[in-house]
């Protein structure tokens, strides 16, 4: 019987194998390897199979910096021969964070990836008619169910006035600056953008916007975050059809429109004016959900209504013959106290009881819309009419 491999006789790890270990080491909000994004310094092995890894961090307040220390330490304490791992963290210099800005864009710093012909990303504008139907919670726990089924997902809060989505998905943190170039906080998963970040008094500031400042505001949410390569970009847009909702047409010629509605006839009248504004601005309507549906009284079982019945069947049925092109009830989410606790907490709905039949409405929608192949409209197909001379 062979004697079990002692410090003394194992071999150092090889600097191939570190490497490799550091390559599945993604930054936690770059989402790409450490080793893509020049952040690896340098990395010593001494032959007793200890391994320091050096570090460039972007800036010298990085707030994930122990999460990069721990994810570095795991994956390399994992190759075989390592007996310990130690981090040491630098700063970038301005040249190597201009070169990572470069890097990371590959584009126009004004330009809008996601209204670009190529875009494989789904946009979808969350519209409601009116306040108070659910909007908000509805878009944060589509935005955490997406996530969990394995999506890149964004969320912009595009209510700048009310915007409560880094509440509902614990993603208060503010955002890093690199270059001037945005490090959105991420919750669950969903990367986020609010205007939170940008008041310094915090949740209790007003913000005091008129339209061309709304439109501003987009425009930089939309063009200096770096999101990454998104399956899916969700915008919480303000209830109405104002400032917000024209601009959003504007900057995002291509997203496609959710609209929201509760059972309640008169709150379906006026969430039919949210959604014929796609008329207007030539965008299509995905669908329409409703919220607070009925839901089986907890002493008899029999369905309550406390919302009415049948106004998203009613707003989906108006907008069809409307625009004249199919808009489907996309699902009707019941009623459930916990979906509001829920956003309160931070902890969505989806996640915290994906057995609740709310959530497996919610997921079921998410699944239809996350999962939707791209269409080709609006697609440059690299193509180009050749002349054929007789």
């Amino acid at each position: 019987m062979q004697p079990a491999p002692t410090i003394a006789t194992m071999a150092a790890p090889t600097r191939e194998l570190v490497d490799a270990a550091l390559a599945t080491v993604k930054d936690p909000e770059i989402n790409r390897p450490l080793t893509e994004i020049g952040m690896i310094k340098d990395v010593t092995i001494d032959a007793d199979g200890h391994v320091q890894v050096d570090i460039w961090l972007t800036v010298s307040g990085c707030p994930m910096r122990t999460e990069i220390v721990d994810r570095v330490s795991t994956a390399v304490g994992a190759v075989i021969g390592v007996q310990s791992v130690s981090v040491e963290l630098d700063v970038m210099s301005d040249a190597q964070r201009a070169e990572l800005k470069t890097l990371l864009r590959g584009h126009d710093e004004r330009e809008i990836v996601f209204a670009q012909p190529g875009s494989l990303t789904r946009v979808y504008a969350i519209a409601s008619g009116k306040g108070g139907v659910g909007k908000s919670s509805l878009t944060a726990n589509l935005a955490a169910s997406m996530a969990s089924m394995g999506l890149s997902v964004g969320l912009v809060d595009a209510d700048v006035y009310g915007h409560s989505i880094p509440r509902m998905l614990k993603a208060t943190a503010a955002p890093t600056m690199v270059e001037g170039m945005i490090m959105p906080p991420t919750g669950y998963g969903v990367r986020v953008i609010s205007m939170l970040p940008f008041k310094p008094g915090g949740v209790t500031q007003p913000v005091a916007f008129r339209g061309p400042m709304l439109h501003r505001a987009l425009q930089q949410f939309l063009a200096d975050v770096y999101w990454g390569d998104l399956d899916v970009l969700l915008l919480d847009l303000p209830p109405g059809t104002g400032d917000i909702a024209i601009s959003t047409a504007q900057l995002l010629p291509h997203a496609e429109i959710v609209v929201v509605t509760t059972p309640q006839a008169a709150a379906a009248d006026v969430a039919v004016r949210a959604g014929t504004l796609a008329e207007q601005t030539h965008q299509k309507v995905a669908g329409v959900i409703e919220n607070m549906s009925s839901f089986p009284c907890p002493h008899c079982g029999q369905p309550l209504d406390l919302f009415g019945i049948g106004g998203g069947a009613l707003v989906a049925e108006q907008l069809t013959a409307q625009l004249g092109t199919d808009v489907p009830l996309l699902g009707q989410v019941p009623f459930d106290p916990k979906l509001r606790e829920g956003g309160d907490s931070g902890d969505p709905l989806v996640l915290a009881d994906p057995a609740a039949a709310a959530s497996v409405q919610i997921r079921a929608i998410a699944e239809r819309l996350g999962l939707r192949p791209r269409g080709l409209a609006g697609l440059s197909l690299g193509i180009s009419p050749v002349r054929k001379d007789r």
